[in-house]
């Protein structure tokens, strides 16, 4: 039996998050412990009981403080497990009628189961109580008085007892987190780091600009009143074990309440935090009342864009430390990439001589404050890879920038032209990169140039820039006050980080160039789509918003799928076919969301087939026509594979358009679609519903798409592509083709 030596130092393992390990060293021997080997998110150390406690309450930065058992080596299977367990003194650790639950990391080649691990341990346990004549012990997962820790890796056990009982971090103060929240020993991480401990002593102040709800502040407030952080929790691990001594604990308790009671008192530290939501202020103000120091932390209800230094902060250096969103999908960058731009230069604007620590899960986006980081730390918030850049802010003229811009294209031979060069005081109000600057002027240049077509054809909805410059293969959409942006992917002879970077300079001085709010700048990338790939959700904000164009009001939503509810190269080919429908019935082949359907009906279509296989988009077609007060009983929506409604339907039409997928091999047809090799089937298909004296105009976005001979041969083709890009697409006349096609007259 492995009995206990109550009167030898404790073997022991705090856990912390990976990449703190060497913080938590140095801290075990500020709190009078004995660290030994450093392990990946762990330190082993030896202590007395009483200092044992001393680091449950005090520590900052572990997760869970373990007092060891047993380590044992070269355990694979249960049997040897459950052996190792049987031969510890569990009468010394578990009182009777005590429950227990049992925490199991790891694996082996017998062992691949948590749940089967712990099971395990479990009957090990078991078996040494009742050789001892204690009784069976309970199962509670939840509030046990007394928690095991196992693990196994490498076929190397640990047993023991986990004398914190909930994770350290939890400290008590937080109740709504909200989404992704830093963990409170990770942000005491993060301010050791950045030198607070050191800077309390110097009377630096520290802010946080995007302060949510406070943690950071908190922690940092703690630390300047001499708090311990888990001073308020009402019960650890300990106070299930058999071995506890009570004394012991309430002696710590009692100095570190002490404690706390004059450094609240003598603290003079100056701790703000600033956030534009009411929400999150309030969650903050309540969470630093839980917390006990509610009056060391002053809020201010303030964006970013309106932060202002306060008249009472006279210190020349202090800290500006803040956890900024990280932008984990693409849709949320155009605004990150704003935001970080706008730290940095609010940071040299109103904080000269003062420290700059951000804690980012996209150091890319840390590329955006303008300043260099002269330390940076790796570290895990959860799951996701994250870094501290720590930077010394210098004023806003001789502040050193980021040395890793983009330059002009060497990956693929391009030189920017001379008229993109930075020329108007306009385009030098933009930020980034002289390749982004260039950007800029190119945006603002085409806006221009697309003035006066604007203001005579009143439309709203149009395209801006379309890969104008090989190193921002971006095209840029305006949808009234909103800007649709589509990436498209960089060939892989390109660098990634290469092209990420041109992509945050672009997102980064749009706004400005275009006049447009950031947040209402939406991003996808537009990969070569297979299928139905670009009909596929990405989104489902239901964030959808009406446009118009020419006398049909139309919606579209820009979050939610690749493409964005109505083709804006295919304008003019809409107005043709409302131009054309007047007293004709009309048909819709490959419908999407049926603006051309909705243009012929306001043109004077009699009546209408719309035929699409996706009932998500005929929803939308009906919403179109809701919206333009169109009579559902003579325009009429089809879901069907069109290739089978044209083998079957018996009507005929006066106007048919049919503008197919290049490609799809949905589900829902029973082959594949490929544009070039399926378009005569298709037309010939449809000329044969096609009434005497009746126009089919046949449409693709196949780049090199090539009309089958025979079809000039059997049918009246005139190619009406050059007549059908109005002047926001007449960059690119290959976007599409499109053909009118008759009957021979005999």
């Amino acid at each position: 039996m492995i009995e206990s030596n109550q009167t030898a130092p404790l073997q022991l393992l705090a856990t912390c998050p990976k990449g703190i390990e060497g913080l938590l060293y140095d801290e075990l021997i500020a709190l009078g412990a004995t660290p030994g080997k450093t392990t990946v998110a762990g330190v082993y150390f030896t202590a007395s009981q009483a200092i044992a406690y001393r680091v449950c309450l005090w520590s900052r930065l572990a997760n869970r403080v373990i007092l060891t058992l047993v380590r044992e080596s070269m355990i694979d299977t249960a049997e040897q497990v459950r052996d190792v367990v049987a031969r510890i003194a569990w009468t010394q650790h578990l009182a009777p009628g005590n429950t227990l639950a049992v925490d199991f990391h790891g694996r082996s080649e017998h062992i691949r189961h948590t749940r089967f691990g712990a099971q395990t341990v479990k009957d090990g346990i078991v078996d040494a109580l009742q050789l001892a004549g204690q009784e069976r012990p309970n199962v509670d997962t939840k509030t046990p008085h007394l928690r095991i820790y196992a693990h196994l890796h490498r076929m190397n056990l640990t047993i023991g007892l986990d004398l914190s009982g909930e994770s350290l971090h939890r400290r008590g103060y937080r109740r709504d987190v909200g989404h992704a929240p830093l963990k409170e020993n990770l942000a005491a991480a993060l301010l050791v780091r950045a030198g607070w401990p050191e800077r309390l002593k110097a009377g630096e102040p520290l802010i946080d600009p995007l302060c949510g709800a406070g943690t950071l502040l908190i922690e940092a407030a703690m630390m300047a009143a001499d708090q311990a952080p888990n001073l308020n929790r009402e019960r650890f691990g300990f106070h299930g074990w058999a071995g506890h001594d009570d004394a012991a604990w309430r002696e710590q308790k009692r100095e570190a309440e002490a404690r706390a009671s004059i450094g609240r008192k003598r603290c003079k530290a100056q701790l703000l935090g600033f956030d534009q939501s009411p929400a999150a202020l309030s969650a903050a103000k309540a969470n630093a009342m839980r917390a006990g120091i509610p009056a060391l932390i002053t809020l201010h209800g303030q964006s970013l864009a309106q932060l202002s230094r306060p008249e009472t902060l006279t210190a020349e250096s202090g800290l500006l430390i803040t956890n900024p969103p990280y932008g984990e999908r693409l849709g949320e960058l155009p605004e990150l990439v704003r935001l970080y731009a706008q730290l940095g230069e609010k940071a040299k604007a109103l904080f000269p001589g003062w420290t700059l620590a951000v804690f980012t899960g996209n150091p890319d986006l840390g590329h955006r404050l303008g300043m260099r980081a002269h330390k940076q730390y790796a570290l895990k918030n959860g799951a996701l890879e994250a870094k501290l850049l720590l930077m010394e802010i210098g004023d806003a003229e001789h502040s050193p920038v980021a040395s890793d811009k983009p330059q002009a294209s060497a990956e693929n031979g391009a030189e920017p032209t001379t008229e993109d060069r930075p020329e108007t005081p306009q385009a030098s109000a933009s930020k980034g990169s002289d390749n982004a600057q260039m950007f800029a002027n190119r945006l603002i240049k085409n806006q221009k140039r697309l003035k006066k077509w604007l203001k005579q054809s009143g439309e709203t909805s149009y395209r801006v820039y379309d890969a104008d410059m090989p190193e921002y293969a971006l095209a840029v959409d305006r949808y009234g006050d909103r800007v649709h942006v589509q990436e498209y992917a960089a060939p892989s002879s390109i660098n990634p980080a290469q092209a990420q970077k041109r992509l945050y300079d672009a997102l980064e001085v749009m706004p400005e160039a275009l006049n447009v709010d950031a947040s209402k700048i939406y991003i996808k990338r537009r990969e070569r789509q297979t299928g139905s790939a670009q009909y596929q959700k990405r989104a489902a904000s239901g964030e959808r918003f009406e446009v118009q164009e020419g006398e049909a009001r139309l919606w579209v939503n820009l979050r939610d799928y690749l493409d964005t509810g109505l083709f804006l190269d295919h304008r003019p080919v809409r107005r043709m076919l409302g131009e054309m429908a007047s007293g004709k019935r009309f048909l819709n082949l490959f419908c999407y969301t049926a603006t051309a359907t909705v243009q012929a009906a306001l043109g004077g279509a009699s009546d209408s087939v719309s035929v699409d296989m996706s009932n998500t988009y005929l929803e939308w077609a009906k919403d179109n026509f809701a919206l333009n007060k169109l009579d559902t009983r003579l325009h009429r929506v089809v879901r069907d594979d069109c290739f089978r409604w044209l083998e079957t339907a018996n009507a005929e039409f006066d106007l048919i358009f049919m503008d197919p997928p290049t490609f799809s091999n949905s589900k829902k047809m029973r082959d594949t679609l490929d544009v070039q090799r399926d378009h005569p089937r298709l037309v010939e298909l449809a000329m044969a519903r096609l009434a005497p004296g009746g126009a089919l105009v046949f449409s693709n976005n196949q780049r090199r798409f090539k009309l089958d001979e025979a079809l000039s041969e059997q049918f009246a083709v005139e190619d009406i592509t050059g007549r059908s890009f109005d002047p926001d697409f007449q960059r690119r006349t290959n976007l599409h083709h499109v053909f009118l096609l008759r009957h021979k007259v005999s």
